[in-house]
């Protein structure tokens, strides 16, 4: 069993995520915030991680930043799941450490085989 780490504030999307991959035999820890998800990575080693952009205090940018300056997770996959949809946005995910990109809002008949896509 894989286990993924979702950061994410909506309590929704969070649900539907979670619902999606636990369905589908997947471990899931989660963080509502960027500093709550970077504190959990202390303690857990997960073959993913799915991170929204638009969070509150610090956003899913700094998030990947931060989470590429740790040894123990350089080479995790991130996977950011967010509503920005404008051009350039996509590079902007991509050049901050992440290595893809999920559009909300989430398609549950395809996100499976889309983080499958990334997973180590």
């Amino acid at each position: 069993m894989s286990l993924i780490l979702i950061i994410e504030d909506n309590e929704q999307n969070l649900y539907l995520e979670k619902y999606l991959l636990e369905k589908n035999g997947y471990s899931v820890e989660f963080a509502n915030n960027g500093f709550e998800g970077i504190k959990k990575l202390e303690n857990i080693f997960p073959d993913l991680i799915l991170l929204d952009i638009q969070l509150p205090e610090i956003d899913g940018y700094e998030v990947a930043r931060r989470i590429r300056k740790l040894e123990r997770h350089k080479n995790t996959p991130i996977i950011a799941v967010t509503s920005y949809a404008m051009v350039g946005d996509k590079e902007k995910v991509l050049e901050s450490g992440c290595n893809g990109y999920i559009e909300k809002p989430i398609n549950p008949d395809t996100f499976i085989l889309e983080i499958q896509k990334f997973k180590r």
